[in-house]
């Protein structure tokens, strides 16, 4: 059962209405869908992916295959031959960009080539945002301002770039842990050959499956609070893999720590016709973060009770 994959580019047309109802399925029904003729050229994409790849390969790869914990704690556990499992470890190399974030120095073309990708993608992100407002029915622009605090451009809009690098015992240890994110949206640029992202969805867990060039889409945990649980966080993990180095590039529109989250006013009133209660409390996103930083792998739903209600 493969994830939802979504013309965007059919929304400047007559079939507009058809791929609101889509996406808003994608939002509802499954948390993650792939975008494709997204507005974002294929030659910047490639750009990406050169740079990123080496970027791994010049500055990166060398220090994990050596010295990372990953791969010291799989050697180890090899070394036992008890048949046990790595836990509490990812086997991921990562390093996260921002606007005011130090860069990679040594990969010719990555600061611009990643800037110019980091700015296309925000106003896609943007435009996402405003088709969740409308499909919500609330204001145009709610979201984002929400995200923000306020007026202005207060929200967090970071890139983690991460490869996997093909494991020799992918069955002992997981690329990447289950969970859900804890922010507002995520635009995901995975890789188009390595798979190994998955969602649970219905008790099974289901590949999101490689297209070159699209984007994929998931919604995190402010946006379920936001929409008043109309839009879910889905928990995903990454598989390791044998079959070689999967790269992966995610951008998140996550709320300004100051940032007020609570379930939209129209959509509370919506639900109160049949049911007299809040799903979520209100809260500052900051404290949402100081806990999910200790729960990240664990189910979000204590850390919705746990938060401090403002």
């Amino acid at each position: 059962m493969p994830i939802p994959v979504i013309d965007f580019s059919k929304l400047n047309g007559e079939e507009r209405a058809t791929t609101m109802v889509q996406i808003a399925k994608g939002c509802e029904e499954w948390g993650f869908f792939q975008l494709v003729n997204h507005g974002i050229s294929v030659d910047l994409l490639e750009r990406v992916k050169k740079v990123s790849t080496e970027c791994y390969k010049i500055e990166r790869e060398e220090e994990f295959l050596k010295n990372s914990t990953p791969v010291k704690r799989l050697k180890e556990l090899i070394d036992k031959k008890s048949g046990e499992k790595l836990e509490n470890i990812d086997w991921e190399d990562v390093f996260l960009i921002s606007d005011d974030y130090e860069w990679p120095q040594k990969t010719q073309g990555f600061r611009e080539t990643m800037m110019e990708y980091r700015s296309e993608l925000k106003k896609l992100t943007e435009k996402v945002m405003e088709v969740m407002d409308e499909n919500l029915g609330i204001p145009k622009g709610y979201i984002k301002k929400v995200l923000n605090g306020g007026e202005g451009e207060k929200a967090f809009f970071g890139t983690k770039v991460s490869h996997y690098p093909a494991c020799p015992h992918p069955e002992m240890v997981t690329g990447l842990r289950a969970h859900t994110d804890a922010g507002g949206v995520v635009l995901l640029f995975q890789d188009d050959e390595v798979d190994g992202l998955e969602i649970l969805k219905d008790g099974k867990w289901i590949d999101v499956q490689p297209i070159a060039n699209s984007i994929v889409i998931n919604t995190g945990d402010q946006i379920e609070v936001l929409s008043n649980g109309r839009y879910k966080s889905v928990w995903h993990r990454v598989k390791a893999k044998s079959n070689g180095t999967r790269r992966s590039i995610a951008s998140f529109y996550n709320p300004s720590y100051n940032a007020t989250i609570a379930p939209a006013p129209e959509l509370v009133e919506k639900e109160n016709e049949t049911v007299n209660h809040l799903r979520y409390p209100k809260f500052v996103f900051g404290d949402y973060m100081s806990i999910y930083t200790e729960q990240k792998f664990l189910p979000k739903e204590p850390r919705f009770q746990a938060v401090r209600a403002v």
